[in-house]
């Protein structure tokens, strides 16, 4: 991608992960094998996708939100990609906010301090999509049968701050359940949007210092939110800058009432978590299934030259563990579900924040860069997988859990994925859960390329 020469060295301006610029729609796509005629309904997923070359030093993460959408009906599928138009993508690169490379600034009327692309999840919320950013910004509407942006959703008015990437919505409820934090400042926020978009319960919670969280669990009846001991330094604190390092300091997780209340702080191990699987409630516990980093193995590539830091950062490596809290007792225990190595793990989201026995993660091929060379479907109950393959040369994203119409089996469905390869191509694989490493039963064929990029969404149709 043009713009300087830096961009040459910037392995994630390139390849898998080089942007698109045309936002293309086609109806009746080509296809190998056969859409089950059940699957009805929409698999959407976002990523970073720059708008316009980089001038400077460019993160993976600063790239504009684009939300890539195919939907399925009647055995046929349709495809629509489209920009996130959020405040900073309609300034066309005047936004007064900076990307991660450069010092936080402020800007007046924002409570955010880089430049909010919401390009990070997209979950749905009554009737609507809502694509966030994972620095905790602005959530965005976007209309679910088209992809246009309809516009920042605060809520009538009513949201007080931000809304973070990860936050969840209850399948039982319709209630959107969020979270909140400020880079540089020592506190946390959680909230509950009801179905049809009222604000009910918002909180602060106090903190020790400022931190980094990136996801949180739910429960039927508790928010459980991250301190973690990967933070800023004092002097990235004091001049505003992202550097972070490893504290020697425990991990906790704070569980609290999604109705509101006191938080009940539980301390483990030192680790990191980006993504959670799942939580519930088992008696007095307070169950989160989540994915533990560990070192990736792997050594800066001067190839990258000032990149190597961020590819390095980004050569995510994590195991499936399991932490238990008890809510009387304050007792906290942490389980080891497998070692092998997976990420960006999901659900069926029809048991979200209650109790799931699979969980379905993507499996990182053996190099620096993020590259998605299967899947593996866990057993969360005996830490049994089973892996599926994409072909060589074939890389795959997060997938989306599509639970067959009447399912009463939670696996019951298909997961649907976008793949793209190195000659530019790009398909949508549906794969049968119950028959995971099988071939896919169905290939379909997309008008362009799928950038590598982050979190999705599986959405019912009407």
């Amino acid at each position: 991608m043009g713009g300087n020469a830096l961009n040459d060295l910037n392995p994630y301006l390139h390849g898998l992960y080089a942007p698109v610029k045309e936002e293309a729609s086609a109806d009746n796509l080509p296809v190998i094998g056969e859409i089950p005629r059940e699957l009805h309904g929409a698999c959407f997923r976002n990523g970073p996708n720059p708008a316009a070359a980089p001038k400077g030093m460019h993160h993976w993460f600063d790239g504009d939100g684009m939300i890539h959408g195919l939907w399925f009906e009647n055995g046929k599928a349709r495809y629509r990609n489209r920009y996130v138009r959020t405040q900073d993508f309609e300034l066309n690169g005047g936004s007064p906010l900076a990307g991660i490379f450069e010092p936080a600034r402020e800007a007046a009327g924002r409570k955010v301090n880089y430049r909010d692309t919401a390009n990070t999840d997209v979950i749905v919320h009554n009737g609507k999509l809502l694509a966030l950013w994972y620095i905790s910004g602005q959530p965005v509407a976007v209309d679910i049968g088209t992809l246009e942006t309809i516009g920042v959703e605060n809520f009538g008015g009513k949201l007080p701050r931000n809304i973070s990437a990860h936050s969840k919505t209850d399948p039982e409820t319709g209630e959107l359940v969020f979270f909140d934090y400020a880079l540089y400042e020592p506190k946390m926020w959680t909230g509950t949007v009801s179905r049809d978009g009222a604000l009910t319960q918002f909180q602060e919670i106090d903190l020790p210092g400022p931190r980094l969280p990136h996801d949180m669990g739910m429960t039927e009846n508790y928010v459980i939110l991250h301190d973690l001991p990967v933070i800023f330094s004092e002097q990235a604190i004091r001049n505003r800058m992202w550097h972070i390092h490893v504290a020697d300091q425990p991990t906790r997780f704070g569980v609290v009432p999604r109705k509101g209340g006191d938080v009940k702080w539980f301390e483990f191990p030192t680790s990191y978590i980006y993504h959670v699987i799942n939580a519930w409630e088992e008696g007095d516990d307070v169950v989160m299934a989540a994915c533990k980093m560990v070192p990736n193995g792997f050594k800066p590539d001067p190839k990258y030259g000032p990149y190597a830091a961020m590819a390095d950062v980004l050569a995510l490596r994590a195991q499936p563990f399991l932490w238990r809290m008890n809510m009387k007792t304050g007792e906290g225990r942490e389980e080891q579900i497998d070692d092998a190595l997976s990420e960006f793990p999901v659900v069926n989201n029809d048991y979200a924040g209650r109790k799931t026995r699979y969980s379905y993660h993507v499996v990182f091929d053996n190099c620096i860069e993020q590259r998605f060379s299967g899947l593996l479907k866990y057993d969360l109950v005996t830490g049994k997988s089973e892996r599926h393959d994409f072909p060589s040369g074939v890389y795959g994203s997060e997938p989306a859990f599509a639970a067959r119409p009447g399912a009463s089996e939670e696996d019951d469905g298909w997961l649907v994925t976008f793949t793209a390869d190195m000659d530019g191509n790009s398909e949508a694989h549906v794969i049968d859960a119950r028959n995971f490493s099988a071939p896919p039963v169905a290939k379909v064929k997309l008008p362009q390329r799928v950038p590598a990029g982050f979190h999705g969404i599986w959405a019912k149709g009407a």
